[in-house]
């Protein structure tokens, strides 16, 4: 598959349309499935795998950081570091929680050693903290760019205030600027991105990286009345069914799959690549298997009236 890399904001960042992601690794995913999963994106030119120092945390035996190692291990095994980008995150790590310039120099530290690499390409913060003085955690951020150990910063579930104040730091003293932001956005889940957020970041140059991207599995499609589906995340998925939300959205889902001979999902992440300031959704694969559904993003692109009837479906 040859696809058109998309550039990251105002970095030199040019990924692929679909971004890959790591929470599944060592949660749902072994490190074998984990590495074949890794393996087939890569082959089909992907180049964008988003990862956290908290993944996977939650797991009972876990510690967190589990998916960074995954993806090291993975990295090392390839030889491919410089042919892929990677991003992580920083403030729910167990051990590196919050975004004090210390927390986050020393949490950096650790991912940077989990993942076996000099450098991170794309470093978060993860969940902002709003007792954190922006002029902390952008004062910190920039020195990790200074150092070499990040190349890019970017922003993930922050309000439109905090990151102004902060794009306004970081321009005021020349330091370190975001390049890009990850929101929470999907077809059934519209309201925290678009508004001021989104307003913001098409003001000032932001790409956007949405997470739950296919709302937790629901809009693959798999998730229908009176099924019942094994996965972890059953339960936060199929609550979507008892909206007329969700409903709308799956019949319009299911009319463009149709018509386009393509999977629910693409239908849904193409929806998301035809957004404003959106360059590439995440979402992860546990299984090779599941991964042409996600990767069928980069050859379909919606029509404006497919794109319309989407928007209104999910109004």
């Amino acid at each position: 598959m040859t696809v058109s890399l998309r550039k990251l904001g105002s970095s030199d960042l040019e990924v692929f349309p679909l971004a890959l992601g790591g929470n599944v690794f060592g949660w749902t995913a072994d490190e074998q499935a984990s590495f074949a999963v890794l393996d087939a994106y890569a082959a089909a030119g992907g180049n964008f795998v988003d990862t956290a120092d908290s993944y996977s945390a939650w797991i009972e035996g876990n510690q967190g950081g589990e998916s960074e190692t995954i993806i090291g291990k993975w990295l090392k095994a390839r030889g491919n570091r410089s042919d892929v980008v990677i991003a992580t995150k920083v403030s729910q790590h167990p051990e590196y929680q919050g975004l004090s310039a210390a927390n986050i120099k020393a949490a950096a530290d650790a991912s940077l050693r989990r993942l076996d690499t000099d450098y991170i390409d794309l470093y978060y913060t993860h969940f902002d903290k709003p007792e954190v003085p922006v002029e902390e955690i952008i004062g910190a951020l920039d020195e990790l760019v200074k150092a070499g150990k990040v190349r890019h910063i970017a922003a993930s579930n922050i309000s439109a205030e905090r990151l102004q104040e902060s794009l306004d730091f970081s321009d005021r003293e020349g330091l370190a600027r975001y390049v890009a932001l990850q929101p929470h956005y999907n077809l059934v889940s519209r309201d925290t991105y678009e508004g001021a957020l989104r307003d913001l970041a098409a003001r000032t140059g932001l790409s956007a990286v949405p997470y739950f991207a296919l709302a937790s599995g629901f809009l693959t499609g798999k998730y229908r009345p009176g099924t019942t589906v094994d996965s972890a995340r059953a339960g936060s998925a199929a609550k979507h069914l008892d909206s007329e939300r969700g409903r709308q959205v799956l019949t319009a889902l299911d009319e463009i799959a149709t018509a386009h001979d393509a999977p629910v999902a693409t239908v849904a992440l193409a929806w998301l690549t035809a957004q404003p300031t959106v360059v590439a959704p995440i979402a992860s694969a546990r299984t090779v298997e599941q991964l042409p559904a996600l990767l069928g993003v980069a050859e379909l692109t919606l029509s404006e009236a497919e794109v319309e009837r989407l928007t209104q479906a999910s109004a």
